[in-house]
């Protein structure tokens, strides 16, 4: 499978809605429940995270291919999800 990593702040109320969306589509769709997030913390993993090129959270890479960059609604995270299990 391929890997998903999830850049993220704490603080955020965009990241704490994009946690929230892949919860709800892992009870919507049991397909989903095997996909388990690398998430990052920008501001406690500052170094690993200066190491990606992005500016804002949440940011979203499959494999090392950022695939979504700041505030995002559920069909996003969904179409992120579906490209995990192609």
């Amino acid at each position: 499978m391929k890997e998903l990593k999830i850049f993220y702040q704490e603080r955020c109320p965009f990241c704490k809605k994009a946690f929230r969306y892949i919860e709800e589509l892992k009870e919507e769709n049991p397909a989903y429940r095997n996909i388990t997030p690398v998430c990052i913390e920008e501001t406690v993993e500052e170094e690993y995270a200066n190491s990606y090129d992005y500016y804002y959270v949440p940011t979203f890479y499959i494999n090392e291919t950022k695939v979504h960059e700041g505030g995002i609604i559920k069909d996003e995270v969904k179409e992120i999800l579906n490209r995990i299990l192609e």
